[in-house]
């Protein structure tokens, strides 16, 4: 148990995170910062004196501590509209971004657009990290993940080991599901690792999926793994298109409290993470996601697989993607 754990971000991620992290008793007090809800400046002064008073994040946080006796748990949580409940986090978990949306007229704002708006957000996010918990252990999830785990680096330098983007816990859980629905086995059965950056370019790695221990092959014929493979990379947008809002949010957030403990309890486990590489797998100074220990000092140890010819290909496909979108948010950052 850690003595605090910061989340950044009052959406419907953060809230699952805090009421899980009071749940599993991972730390002994929470803090969730948002900004939301704020005035409109075009508004009547009377009606933005109410929205100053309102507060997403103290609000939720309010809503969990009230059921925390029902639940028997003695955990303290806490909100803030600014960046100060995060005064003292041990560890801090990022959630804060814009989800890509509609406009009122039916278009939506182009990658660019969005890439340029999340990177503010994320400036803002790394002041507050640094001015109340600067030696913090960050799991960042906000999109586009790639992008936000370099500004953070960027912006903090923090030691490689304490900065981790949670993306490949969930793409390998969502290909480990696809998998055991197809071979109606347990999902408990089934190992899988998905590798590269969080998007269409991501890799699923068929020859380390296994079954019990046995190749996915021998359950599952190619042009059904193909399929599999296809849905994995698209999962996030499967999610949102039956939504009809926001994203994925229960499955973020587990994933990423697979990996808050896995530092938590020094488990030295070995999952798929968005960590810096210095030379592994043929990449150098990008966050890219690979497996890696994790334990209690973050991520200890990067883990390179024996891979085919073919996903060595999409592998280095993938991680050109992401070098691209990293030198595209370096360009942004300049004028920011």
């Amino acid at each position: 148990m850690l003595d605090k754990i910061g989340v950044i971000g009052g959406g419907f991620i953060g809230g699952v995170l805090v009421q899980e992290i009071a749940q599993r008793r991972l730390a002994r007090e929470v803090g969730m910062c948002d900004p939301a809800p704020m005035p409109n400046p075009a508004d009547p002064e009377e009606r933005q004196a109410v929205v100053r008073k309102q507060s997403v994040a103290i609000g939720k946080c309010l809503d969990i501590a009230e059921g925390l006796p029902v639940m028997a748990r003695d955990v303290r949580v806490v909100g803030s509209k600014d960046y100060s409940a995060l005064a003292g986090a041990e560890m801090v978990i990022n959630t804060a971004g814009v989800p890509r949306k509609a406009r009122p007229d039916g278009t939506f704002p182009s990658r660019e657009e969005l890439l340029a708006i999340n990177l503010k957000v994320t400036i803002e996010v790394a002041k507050g990290i640094a001015e109340h918990c600067p030696e913090a252990m960050i799991i960042s999830i906000a999109n586009p993940l790639d992008a936000i785990v370099f500004t953070l680096d960027k912006r903090l330098s923090p030691p490689k080991k304490r900065l981790m983007g949670m993306a490949g816990v969930l793409d390998s859980a969502r290909y480990r599901a696809f998998v055991a629905e197809a071979a109606k086995v347990s999902v408990e059965n089934v190992n899988a690792i998905v590798l590269g950056g969080h998007g269409d370019d991501m890799v699923p790695v068929r020859s380390s999926c296994l079954i019990a221990g046995v190749p996915v092959a021998k359950f599952l014929d190619a042009a059904t793994l193909e399929k599999i493979e296809s849905r994995t990379r698209k999962a996030g947008g499967e999610v949102v298109g039956l939504l009809g809002f926001g994203s994925a949010f229960v499955s973020p957030a587990w994933s990423a409290l697979e990996m808050a403990e896995a530092v938590i309890f020094d488990k030295r486990k070995i999952m798929p993470v968005c960590a810096k590489l210095e030379g592994e797998y043929g990449v150098d100074g990008l966050f890219c996601g690979v497996p890696a220990i994790v334990g209690r000092n973050g991520v200890e140890q990067i883990v390179e697989l024996d891979l085919t010819d073919e996903e060595q290909a999409a592998f280095a496909k993938s991680a050109a993607g992401v070098a691209k979108t990293c030198e595209e948010a370096d360009a942004m950052l300049a004028d920011l």
